[in-house]
């Protein structure tokens, strides 16, 4: 019962990331908001996950949605210890030179003014309290280049910069702002970026697993709540502006098919023998 007593806000909590997460901090005694556009598979979870969580309709592009969010945390359960800022989308794709300023601005609303929005509604609540756990939803395409479109990838290093400045700020309040850099998961959201179909998991599943470093390891929604039942709970107390990477090692450099380290750079193997 690591989160006992906690209450959490999480956008996009229907689905994917959102929702695993979501049933991850329920798990471990969190009583649990839903926010989302989805109604109808954010009230089959809430309903699923019974008196431990509320579904509240929120568009993350919307302010009043959001302040609205975080107010029904406090009023329906008392406290807000914990947001998620999860919400997202693919958005805009393709090359820059025929990229449409308006798919780019509608995409950065979602996934950068979204996340600002949960940030600024979170904070006076937890300012009161003088306590908080922020963990907003980046990507390993804001962590460097060649993950993502471009937007997307704007967008998300946005994300990785907001949470390191607003770090520094509220820490002095007791508040600690983190954020989590998937790689390619098997969601909805990236089963609709590669076949654009959302239901096909299956068919994403074999793809991620296929890219990723690990052997026939995809990286699966649970990773993604198990590193942010961490950043949520009094474990990582210490641990503020930080971006923590699940990715199976894809930023390390390392592909599925790369030889053993050692094998791959023998200019390593011969400095060793002249003890250099």
């Amino acid at each position: 019962m690591r989160l006992e007593g906690k209450v959490a806000v999480i956008t996009g909590a229907a689905s994917g990331i959102g929702r695993a997460t979501a049933e991850r901090f329920v798990e471990e005694g969190a009583s649990v908001i839903v926010g989302d556009i989805q109604r109808e598979l954010g009230e089959e979870l809430s309903k699923q996950m019974g008196g431990s969580a509320t579904f509240k309709f929120c568009d993350v592009t919307e302010e009043k949605d959001v302040k609205e969010l975080m107010e029904s945390a406090v009023s329906t359960y008392g406290s807000l210890d914990i947001v998620m800022n999860n919400a997202g989308i693919v958005g805009s794709r393709g090359p820059i030179s025929s990229t449409d300023a308006s798919e780019f601005k509608a995409t950065l609303d979602i996934l950068l003014y979204g996340t600002f929005l949960g940030i600024k509604h979170a904070a006076p609540h937890m300012e009161r309290q003088k306590s908080g756990s922020i963990i907003n939803i980046a990507s390993t395409a804001g962590v460097t280049g060649g993950l993502g479109p471009h937007v997307y990838a704007a967008a998300k290093h946005g994300v990785v910069g907001l949470t390191k400045n607003v770090a520094a700020e509220l820490c002095r309040s007791g508040i600690r702002v983190n954020c989590i850099a998937p790689g390619s998961t098997v969601t909805p959201l990236v089963a609709a970026a590669y076949m654009d179909d959302h239901e096909a998991l299956e068919e994403v599943s074999e793809i991620v697993r296929a890219k990723s470093p690990i052997l026939n390891r995809p990286g699966i929604p649970i990773d993604v709540a198990n590193a942010a039942l961490y950043l949520a709970s009094d474990e990582s107390g210490n641990t503020n502006g930080h971006c923590l990477v699940v990715d199976g090692g894809l930023t390390t450099g390392s592909t599925p098919n790369d030889p053993p380290h050692s094998d791959s750079m023998p200019f390593l193997r011969e400095a060793g023998q002249h003890g250099l």
